[in-house]
């Protein structure tokens, strides 16, 4: 099937840890899709497995119903620029900014030298500099170059605003969207910076302990979910045979969020608060409960 992105089974073993458990994933082309998880779900193993940097222990990636491994007409279509760091880039292989620009250059078919340019310009980076004499902030701004100019029709992004300011994370969100109306090209950002991330992201994939735990519109998700608190017998009554998470005891009180049915919803009463959730308050309920 074409324009289709496919994980089928993907597991993951290390010799003491199970890193991914079965995972399978359908991505359309043409979204925006946002990957969240605590640290160590196994978010950067996926990604790196999905853009053949990685080959699972199980299961397989197919793009256009091709196999993904170690088949170069297929991973032209892909950037996965993923966190620098002083570590990684020590050494020989250590670059200025302008060399790790240029072999991006010529690693990617598609390459934008114009877009790279103005790029550098308006995140104000010093060519010249090398790579790990850079604060983690210009580190992040350069994988945003790379992941931009690359013009892949399959980007992935793991941590992209990660050391960023505010005005600069904003700035990012701008020119990605910019290029995704431009382009319509598919863009997988992993993040922990979920509140402000959550109004471009049109689908959020959630990773919990190396399982998928749910993929969906963000929009409808946040529809058919809600914050119930009350007096406890009163909340209890309330969520009955629903999916329920996050369950907070205040003495005679209770709190809980709740995914309902499409088409659902629980009324407010004088002994019974209903309200919205934001995707952050969300995903700590679904995935903050381990080792209750």
């Amino acid at each position: 099937m074409n324009n289709i992105l496919e994980c089928k089974g993907i597991t993951k073993e290390y010799k003491e840890k199970k890193a991914l458990k079965g995972i399978d994933l359908t991505l359309e082309k043409g979204k925006i899709y946002g990957m969240i998880g605590r640290n160590g779900a196994g978010k950067t193993t996926l990604l790196s497995i999905m853009t053949s940097q990685s080959r699972p222990t199980k299961g397989s990636v197919s793009l256009d119903g091709e196999t993904v491994w170690e088949n170069q007409k297929i991973l032209d279509k892909m950037c996965f620029s993923r966190e620098l760091n002083q570590v990684s880039v020590m050494g020989p292989n250590n670059m200025k900014v302008k060399e790790y620009l240029r072999t991006a250059s010529i690693y990617f078919p598609n390459w934008d030298k114009e877009m790279a340019d103005r790029l550098v310009k308006d995140f104000e980076l010093n060519v010249k500099q090398k790579i790990s004499k850079l604060s983690k902030g210009m580190m992040s701004m350069v994988t945003i170059i790379v992941a931009l100019a690359s013009k892949a029709e399959y980007t992935f992004l793991d941590e992209p605003v990660a050391g960023l300011d505010v005005v600069a994370r904003e700035q990012f969100y701008k020119i990605l969207l910019e290029e995704y109306n431009e382009t319509g090209r598919t863009f997988i950002i992993s993040t922990h910076i979920i509140e402000e991330a959550a109004d471009i992201f049109e689908e959020v994939i959630i990773i919990n302990r190396g399982e998928l735990l749910l993929k969906e519109n963000t929009q409808h998700l946040l529809e058919r979910a809600c914050h119930v608190s009350g007096k406890a017998d009163v909340v209890d009554k309330a969520v009955k045979g629903m999916e329920v998470h996050g369950v907070e005891n205040m003495g005679r009180s209770k709190g809980a969020t709740v995914l309902m049915e499409p088409g659902n919803w629980i009324e407010s009463t004088p002994d019974l608060s209903v309200q919205s959730v934001s995707l952050q308050n969300l995903f700590v309920a679904l995935c903050g409960e381990e080792g209750r």
